[in-house]
């Protein structure tokens, strides 16, 4: 079926709908639906929280009669298979919509019969790969997890023009602004889980909670710290809230089973994972991570515990924030602290680069991986 010029105006309009989900529909995609009907949108719907209606039938419902002889625009294919809910596909069929247009096809190879044949069948015109690209954009993590088993992974961190993140005693906070710590916040509550080294909890006695005013619903992440003798302190923030909101500590096979204990006692997960050359195998965790729900891991350790994932190969994208500030120190921790490279042409490439300012403070995201999954 040809491509109508109206097509990628009214995909817009679902994607920028779909992006009202972000945070809340893990481990299911951001979805996002509009009901065309005489040229003019008549219903708006979005995929809001998982296990919640999914967008066609929200966009769908919103449209009343006004759905019947309408083109419904999506930016995913449209299920055809029980899930949470019932399949998208007859409630499709039951409107009466027209024509279907869509972003992306379900990239789930576990879902049995694709929507968009289906609805042929039933006698629906369908078009697809509409802004596909786009559409495939805003739901990386949901297509690396369901094509791979593992989480994606997102590499953040805080720095001086120079590129350290503390001093050589040690002293961190605050490199950025209220601005940019207050976007940090917004990032962990769009993701499963976050990470970070025992160094960074020892340090800091972080909280990594997300944090945000004024936003009535936040999906809260896993707390996941990277610690291979179980040094965690008891009385730090994050045992001590555990039995609130979720923590997994990851450790050795040899770490003592006292301490297991003791933070088993505090509703802390501890999990237990083969080691590399002495330290957590990065490869084998995020494995484990994706058996278990995670679609989507914010890494926020150290230099060194964002080097091992930059030199595994295993991050996706990095945001990199960067005060106006030098700090000059050649004892300061950096960024991040991988292996010794003697030439320029070894540099870990970065894709995608965008940059955008937070008061004072800059921040630069971009790709780790050349193409998107």
């Amino acid at each position: 079926m040809a491509l109508r010029e109206t097509d990628p105006v009214f995909m817009k309009q679902a994607l920028r709908l779909a992006l009202r989900g972000a945070g809340m529909t893990s481990p299911n995609p951001m979805v996002g639906a509009v009901v065309v009907n005489g040229g003019v949108t008549t219903g708006k719907g979005y995929h809001r929280e998982f296990g919640g209606p999914h967008a066609e039938v929200n966009a769908i419902a919103d449209a009343g009669s006004s759905a019947r002889g309408a083109v419904l625009y999506v930016t995913l294919e449209p299920c055809n298979h029980y899930g949470h809910t019932p399949p998208c596909t007859q409630a499709i069929l039951d409107a009466g919509i027209e024509r279907v247009v869509f972003g992306m096809g379900d990239p789930n190879p576990g879902v049995a019969g694709g929507g968009g044949e289906a609805l042929r069948l039933a006698g629906v015109q369908v078009r697809g790969g509409v802004l596909e690209s786009d559409c495939r954009a805003i739901n990386q993590p949901f297509i690396k997890h369901v094509t791979t088993g593992r989480p994606y992974v997102r590499l953040k961190s805080a720095a001086t023009l120079d590129g350290f993140i503390a001093t050589s005693a040690g002293d961190s906070k605050w490199i950025t602004g209220e601005a940019a710590r207050g976007f940090a916040h917004l990032i962990r509550s769009r993701v499963d889980a976050v990470v970070v080294g025992i160094g960074t909890v020892i340090a800091d006695d972080p909280l990594l909670t997300a944090r945000l005013s004024g936003k009535k619903k936040i999906r809260q992440p896993v707390r996941v710290v990277l610690d291979t003798d179980l040094r965690i302190p008891p009385a730090s923030q994050l045992v001590r809230t555990a039995s609130i909101s979720p923590v997994w500590v990851v450790c050795g096979p040899n770490a003592r089973v006292s301490r297991e204990e003791t933070l088993i006692r505090a509703s802390v997960r501890v999990i237990r994972l083969p080691l590399l050359n002495g330290a957590i195998e990065v490869e084998g965790m995020l494995s484990h991570l994706g058996q278990n729900g995670i679609s989507s891991l914010l890494v926020e350790g150290g230099g060194r515990v964002l080097g091992s994932f930059v030199e595994s190969g295993l991050a996706d994208d990095f945001y990199f924030f960067y005060a106006p500030k030098i700090l000059g120190d050649p004892g300061g921790v950096s960024m991040v602290s991988g292996a010794p490279r003697q030439k320029i042409s070894d540099c870990v490439r970065a894709h995608g680069i965008k940059v955008e300012k937070f008061g004072e403070d800059l921040l630069v995201t971009g790709r780790l991986r050349e193409n998107l999954y």
